[in-house]
């Protein structure tokens, strides 16, 4: 009986074993099924991974050439210690003299990994890492300057070593920009600025920007460095930088009321010295330096001696609305459309305009104020540049480019009105004119001084801008220089000097083929 019942165990163990044993094999044989039926195809691309790997190849930005075709900014290669391929980094000639003009490159954000730019949809999304054009041309032209990356497909074996190479596709450089900035220039300009706080734009009288400096300014190679100064070389003084023009701002003046027709050649005015309204008094500056009067004077004298009684009668009679509507016939009040990022508008103040973000009444004062370039007036020095170049270029108001072209539609003032504006800027550049650096220079030029108090009562802002040659004898106008110098002082003693720099490297051998 034991032993019936002992074979009988033995029997239902062994049959127990083998289901086991089959449990065992049936589960291996679908774990088989699955890796090489099911996710053969799975492991097989892992496996290929391993063994194929894809290299990204950097493609080069297009380079920014000056006017000549100079590189103002362009490319090295630098080797790669990780896997021997060439990349591509930077290359600024000019250092901190082209720092706004020319940007610098940076890493995309977080927020801008995997967008797309729609200027350029078939250059690709952002990647982690890659670089994009921060400030200046670089941030502007990013689209066109960015290239298309390319690819190495290679082999690899076990412990990662290159076995063949079984693919490439080259990338594809971005393309080049040819802009209007005069190389040397540039460098002069930066130069003659030197370490003074302040804003210099040269242009030809049609609005092509031949270099722009804004100091202080920064090296695109050293950005660490630039942060961490406290006097804020990356804001662009030139072109957002606004600040009250002072006399600069006379000729606009001045063609309002003969446009208007509130004054014609022959309106004289007798300078008192000082203008009493109320209790409060409005002096020529002539009379507060020295306790001199002018005398009777017309327009073209009150511009080259930059009378201030006759531009506050001026502003007197033309009205506050009528010379703001002037203003913006100027172009001023409103960007220019320069190809910088970060450009900022003038502000031109009216009645309303004062009623709205003062709750004050307008007063004569304010007028007064305006028709010399103070009070809330504000204006950038680009701005003061294209308005000069409205005189220069005989009433066309152009749009300033460094790389596009410009577009000029005419205000079409009176000729004759043009001229004595003009006359009165040859004047204030020749002997028993306010700028006397310009005495000397030839060929003759046209130009105005401005000296424009702060509400801080802190140094006034030199002002100076000018255009040469400004007699059709010397040949057409050839340049526009605007130069400011923050905290500077009076502009004949202070901008007008670096404008005569400029202009004695513009028109020497030096700088002629």
């Amino acid at each position: 009986m034991e032993s019936l019942t002992s074979v009988k165990t033995q029997s239902w163990l062994s049959w127990f074993l083998r289901g086991i044993a089959i449990l065992i094999f049936l589960i291996l044989l679908a774990r088989i099924f699955e890796l090489q039926i099911i996710k053969g195809n799975y492991f097989r691309m892992l496996a290929e991974e391993n063994r194929i790997r894809h290299i990204r190849i950097p493609a080069p930005r297009g380079k920014i050439l000056a006017r000549g075709g100079e590189v103002l900014v362009g490319n090295i290669e630098v080797e790669n210690s990780t896997n021997e391929q060439k990349e591509w980094a930077r290359n600024y000639p000019l250092g901190s003299a082209l720092g706004h003009v020319g940007g610098y490159l940076g890493e995309v954000s977080e927020s801008e990994v995997g967008k797309i730019d729609p200027k350029c949809p078939e250059k690709g999304p952002r990647g982690l890492g890659d670089l994009i054009g921060r400030g200046g041309l670089e941030e502007v032209y990013d689209c066109r300057l960015r290239g298309v990356d390319g690819e190495k497909l290679i082999e690899v074996d076990s412990k990662g070593r290159l076995v063949r190479i079984l693919g490439t596709k080259e990338p594809s450089t971005g393309d080049d920009l040819r802009t209007n900035i005069d190389f040397k220039l540039q460098r002069q300009v930066a130069k003659d600025m030197g370490s003074r706080k302040g804003a210099i734009i040269v242009s030809d009288p049609e609005g092509s920007i031949l270099a722009l400096f804004s100091s202080p300014s920064f090296d695109p190679d050293q950005i660490k460095e630039a942060l961490k100064n406290p006097d804020l070389p990356f804001f662009n003084r030139a072109i957002s930088g606004r600040f009250p023009p002072g006399s600069v701002f006379k000729p606009v003046v001045a063609i309002a009321a003969l446009e208007e027709g509130k004054i014609d050649k022959d309106y004289t005015y007798d300078d008192p010295g000082v203008i009493k309204v109320d209790k409060f008094s409005y002096k020529n500056w002539y009379f507060t330096q020295y306790g001199k009067l002018e005398g009777k004077i017309d327009l073209i004298r009150a511009i080259t001696r930059s009378t201030d009684t006759f531009f506050y009668k001026l502003g007197e009679m033309i009205g506050p609305d009528t010379l703001a509507s002037w203003v913006n016939k100027f172009g001023l009040g409103e960007t220019t459309g320069i190809d910088l990022p970060a450009e900022a508008a003038g502000l031109i103040p009216t009645p309303s305009w004062k009623e709205k973000f003062k709750g004050e009444r307008w007063f004569l004062g304010n007028t007064y104020h305006m028709a010399i370039g103070q009070g809330d007036l504000l204006l950038t020095p680009l701005e003061v540049n294209t308005m000069t170049s409205i005189l220069a270029s005989g009433g066309k108001l152009c749009s300033p480019k460094i790389v596009e072209k410009t577009h000029c539609r005419n205000l079409n003032l009176r000729k004759e009105n043009l001229e004595l504006v003009k006359k009165g800027m040859e004047g204030a550049c020749s002997s028993g004119g306010t700028a006397f650096p310009f005495f000397d220079f030839t060929p003759k030029v046209a130009c105005k001084t401005g000296t424009a108090e702060t509400t801080d009562y802190t140094q006034p802002h030199a002002w100076f801008t000018v255009y040469g040659p400004s007699e059709m004898s010397d040949g057409e106008p050839e340049i526009v220089v605007t130069v400011i110098v923050e905290h500077g002082g009076e502009g004949s003693y202070v901008a007008a000097p670096i404008a005569r720099k400029i202009f004695d490297y513009w028109f020497s051998s030096e700088n002629k083929p």
